[in-house]
């Protein structure tokens, strides 16, 4: 099975970090590539931020912390991922962006490697035919937040070849997380059933059923989750979510998977959640 030792990462968002973060705390080379310097650095800082914090917190140690960061490098030149030996993609979740991007990813990285996206709801299969190495591209779905949630969603397209899936296993493995195969259906396993309960308590909101707190403090205290619909919609972002209930609708044709009008309404208003202070709650920023 292949040796991976190079990780290279697109996006220094709150994904992408996350992921470089925990790549780089079990011991791999990290690469963090993105087009915009001031997310770059921002990101790279956050990641000095968060395992400064673990000191703190007795998580690490001081020197478990400083070689983790020594192994991220940073850049803005997606040629510098050349010879990472695994690419994981981790940009925002739009299909176009995507393609765009492993296009380029096909034509940089050496013909060998590994190319997997963190996809929450895009075809696999359709990404990987944008490139001449369908074997080799998988989806790597990590949760939110990345050094604390302990799932990744592999997500196996038509084409990619056991090796492949077996390896992005491993590495996901390594990195402490529990991997579980989910095959190339729209919203794959997590988001096939969690988008649709969210999008029901918007629902809910839509139709004065209930409060938004109340819908949320229902769902805590009514069936044992940590956080309610409407407030994980807001964590998630709103935007995030109509664009996978777009996925789910478009890609299965079913009137069950029809966005709220109500969610549709918030994102045009640009209420998109916790990320600009106001979704279904309002947040400090």
């Amino acid at each position: 099975m292949k040796n991976i030792q190079v990780i290279g990462i697109v996006g220094a968002g709150q994904m992408g970090r996350g992921i470089a973060q925990v790549a780089a705390q079990t011991g791999y080379d990290v690469i963090l590539f993105d087009a915009f310097k001031n997310s770059l650095d921002f990101g790279h800082n956050f990641i000095k931020t968060q395992l400064d914090k673990g000191v703190e917190k007795a998580k690490w140690t001081k020197d478990d912390a400083a070689r983790a960061f020594s192994l991220i490098k940073t850049s803005t030149e997606i040629s510098d991922l050349k010879n990472c030996d695994l690419v994981i993609e981790a940009a925002t979740e739009k299909k176009e962006l995507k393609f765009d991007i492993f296009k380029k990813l096909d034509e940089v990285v050496r013909a060998d490697a590994i190319l997997a996206s963190n996809t929450s709801s895009i075809s696999i299969t359709e990404i990987a035919a944008v490139t001449k190495r369908a074997d080799k591209i998988a989806g790597m779905h990590f949760m939110n937040p990345v050094p604390v949630m302990k799932l990744v969603e592999g997500i196996r397209g038509l084409e990619t070849s056991d090796e492949t899936f077996n390896v992005v296993a491993a590495v996901s493995e390594k990195m402490g997380k529990t991997f579980i195969r989910a095959n190339d259906f729209p919203g794959f396993a997590v988001n096939r059933i969690l988008m649709p309960m969210i999008n029901e308590a918007v629902y809910a909101l839509y139709e004065g059923v209930a409060t938004a707190k109340d819908i949320d403090t229902a769902m805590k205290l009514g069936t044992n989750q940590p956080m309610g619909p409407l407030e994980l919609a807001d964590f998630i972002g709103l935007d995030t979510c109509l664009a996978i209930m777009n996925v789910l609708h478009d890609g299965l044709a079913d009137t069950k998977y029809r966005p709220c009008p109500l969610l549709r309404q918030y994102v045009a208003a640009g209420r998109y959640g916790r990320k600009n202070g106001k979704g279904f709650h309002v947040y400090d920023k």
